[in-house]
């Protein structure tokens, strides 16, 4: 067994509220010393001087897009699986919107299976079993039988509310989380950025605010009514973190997440019309990214997801309106986000990490452990000084649709422990 010490890291534990300088001796994926100054240890260890090196709790991502099964070529499950370990996420969930879909229990074992052959240090994957069978979307799945091998039910926009308001009903014995994506599609349009004085400018087909907020409005009194667990999606407007805190100061039992990308951008990055910025739901305008920003750090908006969309080269090498909506980032986005939002002393080190970390568990009905001896070892160590460039060789995911390819970024991941998963 190899021992690994870190010496005089800093060490964020969300779970812990703490925010300190140590040495963290790691073996056998099992922390085992958390002390001011570790000054023994056996010769088997490899000692690494982290002055400078920020050492957190493993990164957790709510929700993506996996390629496989059905669009190998955009990204294998083996390439996500690395992509999101170089970027220090130990759990991710993988949307049912495959093909075929997640939306039975043979489906499911075969990811399963699948990820079991892969290597034994890369993060372990959580499936999110569908609410309905097929493209339309209109005839629930065996949710009885997908509970048994899927961390919750998710779906794409479900526009029939008597069928919601079924599915709400028959999900709630199971006590399984329910994600929900807030999304009207007929306000929506033919929208493929969000309305406003930039979107006129720009010439792009405008996607109204409304066409999330309504939808959001009418799952909340579903929620108020039957009492279901709501896990909301990809808010991206100031009016639903208006209506999410609302709701939960009436005591409604929801969760919410909202996408890196919303975070870090708005309608104001639209004007190189640079297709990797196509998203759904489209970034928001300037007010809603600040709404955003700070109902996250107020924990509003209870976690950040990626929201993991890849694609090919060529069908991202379009006209913006053209493009497939989605991004990649599970390499980019620590790094992105401590610069944004750290660095300028917006957010504290520790409500970044809960917003990546602790509250993605909890929204899963998870725990993650305290960075303390004799806890599982599913850490993350990041550099966030540490410059480089975004180039396809210097990315584990095949996929290359992120706006930030062929610039410099400051802040990267070192290393990922994923703990003791099967």
């Amino acid at each position: 067994m190899t021992r690994e010490l870190l010496q005089q890291v800093r060490v964020i534990d969300p779970v812990a509220k703490t925010d300190s300088i140590a040495d963290v001796l790691i073996g056998d994926g099992v922390i085992e010393a958390v002390e001011d100054n570790i000054k023994q240890w056996s010769s088997d260890t490899q000692v690494r001087d982290c002055r400078g090196l920020v050492l957190g709790s493993g990164l957790i991502d709510l929700y993506s897009h996996s390629g496989e099964p059905g669009f190998e070529t955009r990204e294998t499950l083996l390439s996500m699986l690395e992509a999101a370990a170089a970027g220090g996420f130990t759990r991710l969930c993988i949307l049912p919107d495959t093909v075929p879909s997640l939306d039975n229990l043979s489906a499911i074992a075969g990811i399963e299976q699948k990820r079991r052959q892969l290597k034994a240090h890369l993060p372990k994957i959580y499936i999110w079993g569908a609410l309905t069978l097929g493209v339309q979307g209109q005839q629930m799945t065996e949710l009885a039988e997908l509970a048994t091998g899927s961390v919750g039910f998710a779906d794409g926009t479900v526009t029939n509310l008597a069928l919601l308001r079924r599915l709400l009903e028959y999900v709630q014995p199971l006590n399984k989380p329910v994600a929900l994506w807030c999304c009207d599609r007929q306000l929506a349009g033919n929208g493929v950025m969000r309305e406003g004085t930039d979107s006129i400018i720009l010439g792009l087909a405008g996607n109204p605010e409304i066409s999330e907020t309504t939808a959001m409005a009418a799952v909340l009194e579903l929620v108020a009514a039957i009492g279901t667990p709501v896990h909301i999606m990809r808010v991206s407007t100031a009016r639903s973190v208006q209506l999410i805190a609302q709701a939960k100061a009436q005591g409604l039992p929801i969760t919410a997440s909202t996408s890196w990308m919303h975070l870090l951008l708005d309608t104001k990055s639209h004007y190189n019309y640079d297709p990797n910025l196509r998203l759904e739901p489209p970034l928001g305008n300037p007010r809603d990214r600040t709404a955003l920003q700070e109902g996250v750090r107020l924990g509003i908006i209870d976690a950040i997801s990626l929201d993991l969309a890849p694609y090919t080269y060529e069908e991202k090498t379009v006209s913006f309106a053209e493009a497939p909506p989605g991004v990649i980032g599970f390499e980019l986005a620590i790094g992105l986000l401590w610069q944004c939002l750290v660095e300028n002393g917006q957010w504290s080190a520790l409500e970044l990490w809960r917003s990546l970390s602790l509250h993605p568990a909890t929204c899963l009905q998870q725990t993650i452990s305290e960075i303390c001896p004799g806890n599982p070892a599913e850490l993350t160590l990041f550099a966030p000084q540490q410059s480089w460039l975004v180039e396809p060789l210097a990315l584990k995911s095949l996929a290359i649709n992120t706006p930030w390819l062929g610039q410099k970024i400051t802040g990267r991941v070192v290393q990922t422990w994923a703990g003791q998963f099967p």
